[in-house]
């Protein structure tokens, strides 16, 4: 799992603005994709010049630009100045410690989500942030690498499936919110396997390794909130916003995803309370554990002192002392000891002690 923060020093002293890429390098080029429709046409092309998708800014169709790699300043610069974006929505692009958003300016909206993905051989959550900006017939997403969990989209679209080749860019925008708030709900399945073998293991037989099982657990969930809890008000305020870009048609929608987002944040926030429990129940079985290697020490010890007395008693060295040369003294001795272990442990077994 990456860091909860990333280093924002090399950002120090310049001015607002400044395009300066924070974040992990994950691809080697930048790469490009345009998909281009409306109901009666569909194109799809991987552009190898920024450029090549200028000319689409002003077609009456709905223009998807899709942009994997962050780290080639000039690419977003160029995009920017196409497309008259602010230079601070620039600069949050480039940022990817950015906390979910939405800026609304007039001409287009900028939204900031964060795309999880759940690594099945480690068993650890990705996240990658991924900005959107919706304007007046088309949609450009920026993502920190190639692959996303936006294929069912493209599927829809490529097929003419559904409402998305009849409706505008805002649909579009809210189809990829909702793949990115229902990709969520895969994230906390997992989680939901992982607490609960857990929580087996946890009954049974906790481990040192059950401890870092849960502190990881604990970790990765203070991540997902930080990830969801603000992709609620960002859903929240497109729903309700007055911007023209919104169609009311769409504002249905984004309330349905508002709702499947409310449910996340309650699944995340029932599992951090699961998860508190389990970490309270782990240190219980372990105090547990050491009394009852306590009380099996001090019973075998109040059973031995007894013992040890008389022990200790017919050890002393003295020359005339009873039963000294008594012939079966040896036996004698040993049965009042048996005699004496035998009641305590009647007595700690009527006590329930044992």
């Amino acid at each position: 799992m990456p860091g909860l923060t990333k280093r924002t020093s090399k950002k120090a002293g310049l001015p607002p603005g400044t395009l300066v890429h924070i974040g992990e390098k994950k691809t080697e080029r930048v790469r490009i994709t345009l998909i281009d429709y409306d109901e009666a046409q569909f194109s799809q092309a991987e552009l190898k010049t920024v450029e090549e998708c200028f000319p689409f800014k002003d077609k009456p169709s709905v223009t998807w630009i899709n942009i994997d790699g962050l780290h080639d300043v000039q690419v977003i610069e160029k995009i920017g100045q196409h497309f008259n974006l602010h230079p601070l929505l620039l600069e949050d692009i480039l940022n990817t410690e950015q906390r979910p958003k939405m800026e609304d300016f007039g001409d287009y909206i900028f939204l900031v989500a964060k795309m999880l993905d759940y690594n099945e051989q480690t068993e650890r959550v990705g996240v990658e942030q991924v900005s959107l900006i919706l304007g007046p017939g088309w949609v450009i997403s920026f993502q920190e690498r190639p692959g996303d969990i936006f294929d069912a989209v493209r599927e829809r679209i490529r097929k003419a499936k559904g409402r998305i080749r009849k409706l505008g860019a805002d649909y579009l925008a809210y189809s990829l919110m909702d793949a990115i708030v229902d990709n969520y709900f895969i994230i906390m399945e997992k989680f939901g396997d992982r607490i609960e073998d857990t929580e087996t293991e946890l009954a049974s037989h906790p481990l040192p390794q059950t401890l870092q099982a849960i502190r990881t657990i604990k970790r990765e969930m203070v991540l997902l909130r930080k990830s969801v809890w603000p992709l609620r008000e960002v859903i929240s305020s497109l729903g309700r916003g007055d911007s023209p870009l919104i169609h009311e048609s769409t504002g249905i929608y984004l309330r349905d995803v508002y709702d499947h987002t409310i449910q996340v944040i309650d699944t995340v926030e029932s599992f951090r309370d699961m998860i508190s429990g389990m970490l309270d129940i782990y240190l219980s079985s372990i105090s547990n554990r050491m009394n009852e290697v306590m009380k099996v020490l001090t019973i075998f010890a109040a059973i031995f002192i007894p013992l040890t007395f008389i022990v200790g008693i017919y050890g002393m060295n003295f020359a005339y002392m009873p039963e000294l040369k008594w012939h079966w003294g040896y036996f004698g001795i040993l049965i009042i000891m048996a005699s004496v272990a035998s009641v305590m442990l009647v007595y700690f077994k009527r006590k329930r002690w044992l």
